[in-house]
């Protein structure tokens, strides 16, 4: 008679364990192996300045992907429309790094560390903040910690949905109107009271909104295909594996491959890259984003739509009866002594 309990504790004492290693393995690993991998960074200037700064960049086998700019000009609009994240110019008194910190305080920092090592010894390396992070948020680190709140949003939108035994088109409604006020709430606290966003108002409702609306109906049309476990297949996509692939506290081409890539192809690290785009960036370099959220908003959806009409509810015969209609036996419902009348119900 033990035998059953004695298998749910050794199940609980292995389990346990095991869910803390995948947990520290998803977050803390990419942050261990963090180094760049094929970072877009530009060199600008002629010849043969500029090749020496390509030469001594390249030093550094796969972690730059150079691009050449024949003008600072030049280099400092490939910045702008977020090509690279930053570039070396070739000038007289020699080089000169522009960053955008706004793209990511920790890689204008590594390309700072980078350019400098490489330097003469004792030169001084201008560096000019093409597109500066905001003053309210410098290292970036409110906008790296907004993208697990829109998660767990978009979850907990999935999970009501289900819950609540919403349905076909009202589920779908009740998805699309919580991530719009999610996207409207959240813009408000980050760009009108705190200041760490500074894009368009409206696209960053739109980004934000999209964000949880991607991981709120996969999650609801998960569960609406293959029930509650939905929601927890859900979880494990999206939080345990979206949250720490996304790269939004750094940048994708500083995490190992392919988890960079894989982040950027779930809704956080996309939300992540899109709200960037918009918040500092003018939109530029928004299109793969926008079309990956919209995939996986579009793919939950359909889901949660089909799903509600594979599983929609049979007609429940008590509350037919209750009001007023026949019991499922036919002839007339009996009065309320239970008494049958005279002649009637199904003697013979």
């Amino acid at each position: 008679m033990s035998a059953a309990p004695n298998r749910r504790l050794v199940a609980v004492v292995l389990l346990v364990p095991m869910v803390v290693a995948l947990v520290l393995w998803a977050f803390a690993w990419p942050a261990a192996r963090m180094t760049p991998r094929d970072l877009p960074v530009g060199v600008a200037g002629s010849a043969p300045a500029a090749d020496q700064l390509q030469r001594q960049l390249e030093q550094r086998d796969g972690a730059f992907e150079i691009h050449r700019y024949d003008s600072e000009t030049a280099a400092r609009t490939a910045i702008e429309d977020r090509a690279v994240y930053g570039a070396v110019v070739a000038t007289a008194k020699g080089p000169e790094l522009l960053t955008a910190s706004a793209a990511g305080p920790v890689v204008a920092q590594l390309l700072h560390e980078a350019v400098t090592a490489s330097a003469p010894a004792g030169t001084a390396v201008p560096v000019t903040d093409v597109v500066a992070a905001p003053a309210a948020d410098p290292r970036g680190s409110v906008l790296g910690a907004s993208i697990l709140p829109l998660a767990i949003a978009g979850m907990a939108a999935g999970s009501a949905v289900t819950l609540l035994r919403l349905r076909g088109g009202r589920a779908a409604s009740a998805l699309i109107g919580v991530a719009a006020l999610v996207g409207v709430v959240a813009t408000a606290l980050t760009d009108s009271w705190l200041g760490v966003i500074t894009g368009d108002w409206w696209s960053e409702v739109g980004a934000l909104g999209l964000t949880v609306l991607a991981v709120g109906a996969p999650v609801a049309g998960l569960a609406a295909l293959i029930g509650p476990a939905g929601i927890g297949l859900g979880a494990l996509l999206m939080v345990l594996v979206g949250n720490p692939f996304s790269g939004v506290t750094s940048a994708p081409e500083l995490l190992p491959q392919p988890v960079g890539a894989i982040g950027q192809l779930l809704p956080p690290g996309a939300g992540g890259s899109l709200l960037r785009s918009v918040a500092f960036f003018d939109g530029h370099a928004a299109g793969g984003a926008v079309l990956t959220l919209a995939l996986w908003a579009v793919l939950g959806l359909t889901a949660v739509i089909i799903g509600g009409r594979r599983r929609a509810p049979a007609p429940d015969a008590p509350e037919a009866a209750a009001e007023g209609g026949p019991p499922p036996g036919g002839g007339r419902p009996p009065p309320k002594g239970g008494v049958p009348p005279p002649g009637g119900g199904g003697g013979g």
